[in-house]
């Protein structure tokens, strides 16, 4: 009888135990085709240097608990997201180094549309299901357009803020020759008003690709340290009907491009 007891002890499953931490931190990534391979260099550089700057690890170190979990998912349209960073403890300078090494040692080209949708489904589940527990749950989303594929926007953006977890932006609001074709010139309101959501959620928009570490660096010490943000104004004010489908919209205007022979 002993050994059976043994037997099953053995062969049940171990419960794992969630390590506590401040900050579940998922960093999404937007990689689509929109953005050249310089731009997409300058995202993952940026990345790194503000992960490793001294503002960040002091955020870090000053919290409760004083580290934080993050992971590093580049995304583009439905299904295409890569992890890049698995989820990832960080409460000392050496451990953010790992992660910024991890991060620049990627240098994969982009990936085919845009579904920010996708994203937030796929991070809130990831979320979900890693093994560390938060204080808070961030998804930090970043772009440079509008959601044209899969689900609506608003759909996953309920759905993710159903689970209690909060959703920041980081609109790149540079302009290029795609810009005109696929993007819009209010993309800091499309955030604004279709994308963020939760206590105290935010979005700092990048209007030139020199500002971009910068963001980064200001926008993981406000997610990080829990502050009361100051945002940086929209550019423009959104209407009261805000269309939230104006990337599908755009996606079926030019599809011309994609379906001609």
């Amino acid at each position: 009888m002993h050994i059976f007891i043994v037997l099953l002890l053995l062969l049940a499953p171990l419960r794992v135990v969630a390590e506590e931490v401040d900050v579940e931190l998922f960093l999404a990534v937007d990689v689509s085709r929109s953005m050249s391979p310089d731009e997409l260099e300058i995202q993952r550089r940026g990345y790194a240097e503000a992960l490793q700057s001294s503002e960040v690890m002091a955020a870090i170190q000053n919290g409760l608990i004083g580290n934080i979990a993050i992971t590093y998912v580049e995304w583009a349209g439905a299904y295409s997201q890569q992890v890049i960073v698995p989820w990832t403890k960080v409460a000392t300078p050496e451990d953010a180094a790992r992660v910024a090494s991890r991060i620049t040692s990627h240098f994969a080209d982009g990936m085919r549309r845009t579904s920010i949708s996708d994203a937030l489904m796929y991070a809130a589940e990831d979320l979900e299901r890693n093994h560390f527990e938060g204080l808070r749950r961030v998804i930090d989303v970043s772009g440079d357009g509008p959601n044209n594929q899969g689900r609506p926007v608003l759909h996953a953006r309920e759905h993710v803020l159903s689970k209690g977890i909060i959703i920041n932006g980081l609109p790149l609001m540079t302009q290029d020759a795609l810009s005109s074709v696929w993007g819009i010139e209010d993309l800091d309101l499309y955030y604004q008003n279709c994308v963020i959501g939760g206590p105290g959620a935010f979005m700092i928009p990048v209007l030139d690709w020199d500002q971009f570490a910068d963001a980064v660096r200001r926008k993981l010490v406000l997610e990080i340290a829990g502050l009361p943000p100051r945002i940086v104004p929209a550019q423009m004010t959104a209407p009261a009907d805000y269309n939230c489908l104006i990337g599908e919209e755009i996606w079926q205007r030019n599809r011309i491009y994609f379906d001609s022979p």
